[in-house]
Protein backbone atom coordinates (compact mmCIF):
# COMPACT_ATOMS: atom_id res chain seq x y z
CA UNK A 1 0.00 0.00 0.00
CA UNK A 2 1.60 3.39 -1.28
CA UNK A 3 -0.86 5.90 0.77
CA UNK A 4 -0.07 4.26 4.58
CA UNK A 5 -2.15 6.77 5.76
CA UNK A 6 -5.21 5.08 4.08
CA UNK A 7 -7.53 4.07 6.83
CA UNK A 8 -7.86 0.16 6.25
CA UNK A 9 -4.15 -1.00 7.14
CA UNK A 10 -6.01 -0.77 10.79
CA UNK A 11 -7.21 -4.09 9.92
CA UNK A 12 -3.88 -5.44 8.85
CA UNK A 13 -1.51 -3.81 11.92
CA UNK A 14 -0.37 -5.78 15.10
CA UNK A 15 -2.75 -4.34 17.72
CA UNK A 16 -0.10 -2.89 20.17
CA UNK A 17 3.44 -2.46 21.79
CA UNK A 18 4.29 -1.86 25.37
CA UNK A 19 7.74 -0.45 26.15
CA UNK A 20 9.09 0.83 29.65
CA UNK A 21 12.65 1.42 30.22
CA UNK A 22 14.28 1.46 27.28
CA UNK A 23 15.47 3.60 24.51
CA UNK A 24 13.51 4.10 20.86
CA UNK A 25 15.34 4.91 17.89
CA UNK A 26 14.93 5.34 14.19
CA UNK A 27 16.81 1.89 12.11
CA UNK A 28 15.82 2.86 7.82
CA UNK A 29 12.42 3.02 7.74
CA UNK A 30 11.70 1.76 10.45
CA UNK A 31 12.44 1.71 14.70
CA UNK A 32 14.65 -0.03 17.23
CA UNK A 33 14.07 -0.37 20.92
CA UNK A 34 17.57 -0.54 23.19
CA UNK A 35 16.70 -2.50 26.59
CA UNK A 36 18.64 -4.15 28.85
CA UNK A 37 18.00 -7.05 27.07
CA UNK A 38 19.64 -5.53 23.66
CA UNK A 39 18.33 -4.56 20.78
CA UNK A 40 14.94 -5.38 18.97
CA UNK A 41 14.35 -4.19 15.53
CA UNK A 42 10.73 -3.27 15.49
CA UNK A 43 8.59 -2.40 11.78
CA UNK A 44 6.58 -0.03 12.83
CA UNK A 45 4.54 0.14 9.48
CA UNK A 46 3.00 -2.87 10.92
CA UNK A 47 2.04 -1.27 14.07
CA UNK A 48 -1.38 0.14 15.26
CA UNK A 49 -0.03 1.57 19.35
CA UNK A 50 2.91 2.11 20.78
CA UNK A 51 2.79 2.61 24.56
CA UNK A 52 5.74 4.35 26.21
CA UNK A 53 5.99 3.80 29.91
CA UNK A 54 7.88 4.92 32.49
CA UNK A 55 11.74 5.35 32.12
CA UNK A 56 11.27 5.84 28.15
CA UNK A 57 12.63 8.02 25.99
CA UNK A 58 12.56 8.18 21.99
CA UNK A 59 14.54 10.01 19.41
CA UNK A 60 12.76 12.84 17.16
CA UNK A 61 13.96 10.64 14.26
CA UNK A 62 12.34 7.63 15.30
CA UNK A 63 8.84 10.11 16.26
CA UNK A 64 9.01 10.85 12.91
CA UNK A 65 9.07 7.59 11.52
CA UNK A 66 6.22 6.55 13.95
CA UNK A 67 3.74 9.28 12.44
CA UNK A 68 4.96 8.38 8.42
CA UNK A 69 4.05 4.97 9.14
CA UNK A 70 0.44 5.94 10.99
CA UNK A 71 1.70 4.30 14.42
CA UNK A 72 0.46 6.09 17.26
CA UNK A 73 2.09 6.64 20.07
CA UNK A 74 0.84 6.74 23.68
CA UNK A 75 3.10 8.23 26.81
CA UNK A 76 1.47 5.47 29.88
CA UNK A 77 2.11 5.10 33.62
CA UNK A 78 3.39 2.18 34.69
CA UNK A 79 2.17 -1.20 32.93
CA UNK A 80 -0.05 0.92 30.62
CA UNK A 81 -2.85 1.51 32.79
CA UNK A 82 -2.64 5.19 33.45
CA UNK A 83 -2.62 7.71 29.95
CA UNK A 84 -1.17 10.79 29.98
CA UNK A 85 -0.62 12.34 26.13
CA UNK A 86 -1.21 10.59 22.25
CA UNK A 87 0.88 11.21 19.02
CA UNK A 88 -0.64 11.77 15.69
CA UNK A 89 -3.27 9.16 14.45
CA UNK A 90 -3.45 8.32 10.42
CA UNK A 91 -6.30 10.14 8.59
CA UNK A 92 -6.39 13.97 7.67
CA UNK A 93 -10.00 14.29 7.56
CA UNK A 94 -12.17 15.35 9.89
CA UNK A 95 -15.36 13.87 8.17
CA UNK A 96 -16.17 11.35 10.67
CA UNK A 97 -15.59 14.06 13.60
CA UNK A 98 -17.79 16.56 11.88
CA UNK A 99 -20.68 13.75 11.56
CA UNK A 100 -19.98 12.77 15.37
CA UNK A 101 -20.29 16.47 16.33
CA UNK A 102 -23.79 16.33 14.57
CA UNK A 103 -25.30 13.54 15.91
CA UNK A 104 -23.99 14.42 19.86
CA UNK A 105 -25.73 17.90 19.33
CA UNK A 106 -29.09 16.82 18.75
CA UNK A 107 -30.79 15.28 21.73
CA UNK A 108 -32.88 13.13 19.31
CA UNK A 109 -29.81 11.42 17.03
CA UNK A 110 -27.75 11.17 19.94
CA UNK A 111 -30.68 9.10 21.77
CA UNK A 112 -31.05 6.92 18.35
CA UNK A 113 -26.54 6.06 18.14
CA UNK A 114 -27.38 5.32 22.07
CA UNK A 115 -29.81 2.52 21.51
CA UNK A 116 -27.86 1.49 18.52
CA UNK A 117 -24.36 1.23 21.14
CA UNK A 118 -26.60 -1.04 23.37
CA UNK A 119 -27.98 -3.28 20.31
CA UNK A 120 -24.43 -4.40 19.81
CA UNK A 121 -24.10 -5.45 23.05
CA UNK A 122 -27.00 -7.83 23.23
CA UNK A 123 -26.70 -11.00 21.52
CA UNK A 124 -30.43 -10.84 21.59
CA UNK A 125 -32.83 -8.26 19.30
CA UNK A 126 -34.50 -5.58 22.22
CA UNK A 127 -38.01 -5.36 22.72
CA UNK A 128 -39.45 -2.02 20.60
CA UNK A 129 -40.49 0.73 23.11
CA UNK A 130 -37.92 0.12 26.14
CA UNK A 131 -36.94 3.10 27.60
CA UNK A 132 -32.76 4.16 27.88
CA UNK A 133 -33.43 3.61 31.79
CA UNK A 134 -34.64 -0.04 31.02
CA UNK A 135 -32.11 -0.79 28.86
CA UNK A 136 -29.59 0.15 31.03
CA UNK A 137 -31.20 -2.20 33.61
CA UNK A 138 -30.31 -4.92 31.32
CA UNK A 139 -27.17 -4.32 30.60
CA UNK A 140 -26.71 -4.22 34.54
CA UNK A 141 -27.77 -7.82 34.59
CA UNK A 142 -26.18 -8.94 31.80
CA UNK A 143 -22.52 -7.47 32.75
CA UNK A 144 -23.56 -8.74 36.26
CA UNK A 145 -24.52 -12.44 35.16
CA UNK A 146 -20.97 -12.89 33.24
CA UNK A 147 -19.07 -12.12 36.23
CA UNK A 148 -21.18 -14.73 38.21
CA UNK A 149 -20.63 -17.23 35.17
CA UNK A 150 -16.55 -16.41 34.78
CA UNK A 151 -16.45 -17.00 38.53
CA UNK A 152 -18.17 -20.30 38.07
CA UNK A 153 -16.22 -21.30 35.17
CA UNK A 154 -12.79 -20.41 36.81
CA UNK A 155 -13.19 -20.84 40.28
CA UNK A 156 -12.07 -16.98 41.08
CA UNK A 157 -13.53 -15.25 43.78
CA UNK A 158 -15.85 -12.41 42.97
CA UNK A 159 -17.65 -10.30 45.54
CA UNK A 160 -17.85 -6.64 43.10
CA UNK A 161 -15.93 -4.13 41.00
CA UNK A 162 -13.94 -2.39 43.69
CA UNK A 163 -10.75 -0.70 43.12
CA UNK A 164 -9.12 2.80 44.60
CA UNK A 165 -6.36 4.65 41.49
CA UNK A 166 -4.42 5.29 44.67
CA UNK A 167 -4.23 2.70 46.02
CA UNK A 168 -3.50 0.24 42.98
CA UNK A 169 -1.87 -2.57 45.17
CA UNK A 170 -4.65 -3.15 47.38
CA UNK A 171 -6.95 -4.20 45.33
CA UNK A 172 -7.67 -7.88 45.12
CA UNK A 173 -6.11 -9.62 42.02
CA UNK A 174 -9.34 -10.32 40.30
CA UNK A 175 -10.32 -6.02 40.24
CA UNK A 176 -6.17 -5.22 39.25
CA UNK A 177 -6.67 -7.91 36.56
CA UNK A 178 -10.03 -5.92 35.06
CA UNK A 179 -8.36 -2.93 35.28
CA UNK A 180 -5.55 -3.36 33.46
CA UNK A 181 -7.11 -5.69 31.25
CA UNK A 182 -9.67 -2.57 30.44
CA UNK A 183 -6.99 -0.42 30.19
CA UNK A 184 -5.37 -2.02 27.28
CA UNK A 185 -8.65 -2.23 25.39
CA UNK A 186 -9.42 1.76 25.78
CA UNK A 187 -5.75 1.67 24.65
CA UNK A 188 -6.99 -0.15 21.08
CA UNK A 189 -10.23 1.73 21.26
CA UNK A 190 -8.40 5.25 21.58
CA UNK A 191 -6.17 4.52 18.58
CA UNK A 192 -9.24 3.47 16.37
CA UNK A 193 -10.98 5.82 17.05
CA UNK A 194 -8.28 8.76 16.68
CA UNK A 195 -7.09 7.18 13.76
CA UNK A 196 -10.50 7.03 11.83
CA UNK A 197 -10.88 10.85 12.41
CA UNK A 198 -13.44 10.68 15.14
CA UNK A 199 -13.49 12.66 18.62
CA UNK A 200 -12.27 10.39 21.69
CA UNK A 201 -14.66 13.10 23.60
CA UNK A 202 -18.04 13.07 22.43
CA UNK A 203 -19.18 10.43 24.41
CA UNK A 204 -22.99 9.67 23.50
CA UNK A 205 -23.66 6.58 26.59
CA UNK A 206 -20.53 8.63 28.65
CA UNK A 207 -19.84 12.01 28.66
CA UNK A 208 -17.94 14.55 30.36
CA UNK A 209 -13.80 13.09 29.82
CA UNK A 210 -11.74 13.61 26.82
CA UNK A 211 -12.17 10.07 26.43
CA UNK A 212 -15.99 9.59 27.14
CA UNK A 213 -16.21 7.98 23.44
CA UNK A 214 -13.04 5.51 24.10
CA UNK A 215 -14.94 4.22 27.17
CA UNK A 216 -18.38 4.02 24.77
CA UNK A 217 -16.83 1.58 22.07
CA UNK A 218 -14.94 -0.23 24.61
CA UNK A 219 -17.96 -1.01 26.21
CA UNK A 220 -18.87 -3.44 23.38
CA UNK A 221 -16.44 -5.50 23.31
CA UNK A 222 -15.49 -6.36 27.30
CA UNK A 223 -17.65 -8.98 27.74
CA UNK A 224 -16.06 -10.91 25.36
CA UNK A 225 -12.56 -9.97 26.02
CA UNK A 226 -11.93 -8.00 29.33
CA UNK A 227 -13.37 -9.61 31.52
CA UNK A 228 -12.39 -13.40 30.50
CA UNK A 229 -9.31 -12.56 29.86
CA UNK A 230 -9.24 -11.08 33.40
CA UNK A 231 -10.88 -14.15 35.09
CA UNK A 232 -8.22 -16.69 33.29
CA UNK A 233 -5.34 -14.56 34.15
CA UNK A 234 -6.26 -14.73 37.99
CA UNK A 235 -7.18 -18.30 37.57
CA UNK A 236 -4.23 -19.33 36.02
CA UNK A 237 -1.67 -17.61 38.25
CA UNK A 238 -1.67 -14.24 40.16
CA UNK A 239 1.85 -13.45 39.92
CA UNK A 240 3.13 -10.84 37.24
CA UNK A 241 -0.52 -10.39 36.84
CA UNK A 242 -0.48 -7.07 34.66
CA UNK A 243 2.05 -8.23 32.21
CA UNK A 244 -0.47 -11.51 31.77
CA UNK A 245 -3.48 -10.21 31.21
CA UNK A 246 -2.17 -7.39 28.40
CA UNK A 247 -0.81 -10.98 26.88
CA UNK A 248 -4.11 -12.55 27.20
CA UNK A 249 -6.21 -9.50 25.88
CA UNK A 250 -3.09 -9.79 22.74
CA UNK A 251 -4.54 -12.91 22.10
CA UNK A 252 -7.92 -12.46 22.30
CA UNK A 253 -7.69 -9.21 20.00
CA UNK A 254 -6.24 -11.65 17.43
CA UNK A 255 -8.46 -14.16 17.84
CA UNK A 256 -11.47 -11.77 18.24
CA UNK A 257 -10.28 -10.09 15.01
CA UNK A 258 -10.95 -6.71 17.10
CA UNK A 259 -8.88 -4.58 14.82
CA UNK A 260 -10.89 -5.46 12.01
CA UNK A 261 -14.48 -4.59 13.53
CA UNK A 262 -13.66 -1.71 15.70
CA UNK A 263 -14.17 1.30 12.91
CA UNK A 264 -17.04 -0.62 11.01
CA UNK A 265 -18.88 -0.69 14.41
CA UNK A 266 -18.14 2.80 14.74
CA UNK A 267 -19.29 3.53 11.27
CA UNK A 268 -22.25 1.17 12.29
CA UNK A 269 -23.77 2.98 15.01
CA UNK A 270 -23.11 6.44 13.86
CA UNK A 271 -24.53 5.64 10.57
CA UNK A 272 -21.30 6.73 8.49
CA UNK A 273 -20.19 5.49 5.10
CA UNK A 274 -16.62 5.75 3.48
CA UNK A 275 -16.30 8.74 0.79
CA UNK A 276 -13.95 9.16 -2.15
CA UNK A 277 -13.26 12.70 -0.65
CA UNK A 278 -11.59 11.41 2.38
CA UNK A 279 -9.23 9.24 0.59
CA UNK A 280 -8.07 12.29 -1.43
CA UNK A 281 -8.03 14.24 1.54
CA UNK A 282 -5.54 11.09 3.26
CA UNK A 283 -3.77 10.98 -0.13
CA UNK A 284 -2.70 15.28 -0.27
CA UNK A 285 -1.51 15.39 3.35
CA UNK A 286 -0.49 19.10 3.03
CA UNK A 287 -3.70 19.86 1.06
CA UNK A 288 -5.86 22.91 3.43
CA UNK A 289 -8.81 21.30 2.33
CA UNK A 290 -12.41 22.57 1.41
CA UNK A 291 -14.33 25.89 2.64
CA UNK A 292 -17.21 26.41 4.16
CA UNK A 293 -19.92 27.93 2.38
CA UNK A 294 -23.02 29.27 4.27
CA UNK A 295 -25.61 28.17 1.11
CA UNK A 296 -22.85 25.75 -0.51
CA UNK A 297 -21.43 23.92 2.18
CA UNK A 298 -18.18 22.69 1.45
CA UNK A 299 -16.51 24.01 -1.65
CA UNK A 300 -13.22 23.72 -3.27
CA UNK A 301 -10.28 26.00 -1.80
CA UNK A 302 -7.84 27.70 -3.94
CA UNK A 303 -9.90 29.48 -5.73
CA UNK A 304 -9.80 33.31 -7.30
CA UNK A 305 -13.22 34.31 -5.41
CA UNK A 306 -11.92 37.67 -5.50
CA UNK A 307 -12.30 37.37 -9.33
CA UNK A 308 -15.80 35.77 -9.22
CA UNK A 309 -16.99 39.39 -7.10
CA UNK A 310 -15.45 41.12 -10.00
CA UNK A 311 -17.30 39.46 -12.71
CA UNK A 312 -20.57 39.11 -11.03
CA UNK A 313 -20.29 43.39 -10.21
Amino acid sequence: MEDLHILPKIRDSWSYLYVDHAKIEQEAKAIAIYDAQGKTPVPCTSLMVLMLGPGTTVSHAAMRSLAEAGCLVFWTGEQGVRFYAQGLGETRSSRRLLKQAMLWADPVKRLDVVFNMYRVRFAEQLPEGLSLQQVRGMEGVRIRDTYARKSRETGVEWTGRSYKRTSWKEADPINRALSAANSTLYGICQAAIVAAGYSTALGFVHTGKMLSFVYDIADLYKVEITIPAAFDAVADNPDDLERRVRLRCRDLFHEQRLLSRIVDDIDRVLSVSIADEEARIDSELAAPGGLWDPTLGIVPGGENYAAHSEEEA
